[in-house]
């Protein structure tokens, strides 16, 4: 199977640009300069507007998931890593179902894999272009303006692999992935903070920070209804429920169990392997994420109000899959369609209070098959990712230390693991959904699944920098930490 799969892939794969991985030690300061260059270059593409698009003024059929796929309407960015992150969703799904079968320990079969990941990330996203266009979401275009955005977005998408891909073979630190949803979460937090866009009649500014302030001094703004504002406006309340969860998942993320370990060869030298409770981190939530973006897309393009396929004879079928009602960001031109029945309905969160108090039974049924989702997808993650305990023993192995009162062996270290990892994983998906459904439905300052990831991200750069500093002074410490 393995061969068949390689064999399809391998032409595709060798068209396919790659970065090559350092065949040197990369200093510190180098990857830290390589990851701001990355992030500079992402940044300015998602300013850059698409050449040939007359007017913004169209649906956004990303709306709800802008943040968490760190894209920007109308721009370079337009698809953001949305094909990155689902081409990796299904390829591991694949992987972890035993549907293909690589040798992950096999230098050839372990790079194929890769590359057949980028393949299948280029299709997706020419698949995703070609739905943009055939659904309008660019408004009425010529042949030649239709060509102009399909090959602008194709190149965009190739730069934003190879920008991850940078990230990942050693050259930066983390993945393109995750820094990018940060910066992305980080600026519209920001925004929904400090932006000085008026929001109403006696609303103030939409940022919640500038109109407290505002209504100190001016008397037609209460401030009392800064606490619960309409529309999804920026509140206080969601302020302060901003902060509390990111205190909150700061502490899960401290929060560790730790095996203790001694060096075999060093009488007395002992050290602690950590396993953090939040053992998967953020990762179900982006795979989840991407799963109900791209069911949330195409179920907008075919059922949405203004879809080719709507005709009397079928609209029960199309019912089913989702109704929509038109709504309005409030801070640029153009609209979103609003789920309000239909499959695409319970895979969206109540946005605040209101819409979860009107509708606790789509709530429960979102919650529910969140949950499910981020532990199967954690589970199936760790199998792929050298997280099993089968690796983690390895590891341990290799790095010269034992668990003290055992024999050295990695079969006893992998069944000493298997007490807690798998209990670790469904504490993680459980976690990571309530969370996340308790930001969207109190109202946070972003998307609840937005401001999860990004704390586990800034979080995991936080241990990514601290394991960078530890293995520059003691470089014999490198295979323990996971960083050759």
């Amino acid at each position: 199977m393995a061969g068949k799969f390689i064999k399809f892939f391998s032409p595709f794969v060798r068209i396919m640009p790659e970065i090559k991985q350092p065949q040197r030690e990369v200093q510190f300061k180098e990857k830290l300069l390589w990851t701001v260059v990355v992030l500079i270059i992402y940044l300015i593409m998602s300013n850059i507007p698409l050449y040939g698009v007359s007017s913004q003024d169209t649906a956004d059929y990303y709306y709800w998931l802008r943040v968490i796929l760190a894209s920007q309407k109308g721009t370079l960015t337009e698809l953001g890593i949305g094909p990155i992150v689902t081409s990796g969703l299904i390829m591991q799904l694949l992987l972890g179902s035993k549907i293909i079968k690589i040798d992950m320990s096999d230098p050839y079969d372990r790079s194929m894999f890769s590359g057949s990941q980028k393949v299948f990330a280029m299709f997706l996203t020419v698949l995703n272009i070609i739905a943009y266009l055939a659904g309008g979401a660019f408004g009425e275009l010529t042949i030649a303006n239709a060509t102009f955005v399909f090959l602008q977005l194709l190149f965009s998408g190739v730069v934003i692999i190879l920008l991850d891909e940078i990230l990942q073979k050693g050259w930066g630190i983390g993945s393109g992935v995750s820094l990018f949803i940060a910066a992305g979460v980080a600026g519209q937090v920001f925004w929904n903070l400090f932006s000085f866009v008026e929001a109403g009649p006696n609303q103030g500014a939409r940022g919640i920070v500038i109109a407290f302030f505002q209504s100190l001094t001016n008397p037609s703004i209460d401030t009392a209804t800064l606490f619960f504002r309409p529309d999804r406006l920026p509140s206080l309340f969601g302020g302060i429920t901003t902060l509390a969860i990111f205190l909150v998942i700061i502490w899960f993320e401290s929060t560790k169990i730790e095996i203790p370990l001694a060096y075999k060869g060093y009488r007395g030298f002992k050290g602690k392997y950590p396993m953090k409770l939040l053992y998967v981190s953020n990762i179900p939530v982006i795979l989840v994420n991407a799963l109900y973006a791209n069911f949330l897309f195409f179920g907008q393009i075919i059922a949405g109000p203004s879809s080719n396929f709507r005709n009397p004879g079928s609209n029960w079928f199309l019912n089913l899959i989702g109704t929509f009602e038109t709504g309005s960001s409030g801070v640029a031109t153009g609209s979103y369609l609003v789920p309000t029945g239909g499959l695409l309905y319970y895979f969206t969160p109540p946005q605040g209070l209101d819409q979860l108090i009107a509708d606790p039974f789509r709530a429960i049924i979102y919650l529910v098959f969140f949950i499910f989702l981020c532990v199967m997808l954690g589970r199936v993650w760790v199998d792929v990712s050298g997280l099993a305990p089968k690796d983690i023993a390895q590891q341990i192995i290799d790095s010269g230390m034992q668990i003290p009162g055992f024999r050295s062996s990695d079969k006893i270290i992998e069944r000493i693991l298997k007490r807690y990892i798998p209990t670790l994983i469904i504490l993680n998906g459980f976690i990571i959904a309530i969370m996340s459904f308790f930001a969207d439905s109190l109202g946070a300052l972003t998307s609840g699944t937005g401001l999860l990831i990004a704390i586990g991200i800034v979080h995991q750069y936080s241990e990514s920098l601290a394991k960078e500093m530890a293995a520059m002074q003691y470089p014999g410490m490198r295979a323990l930490l996971g960083m050759d």
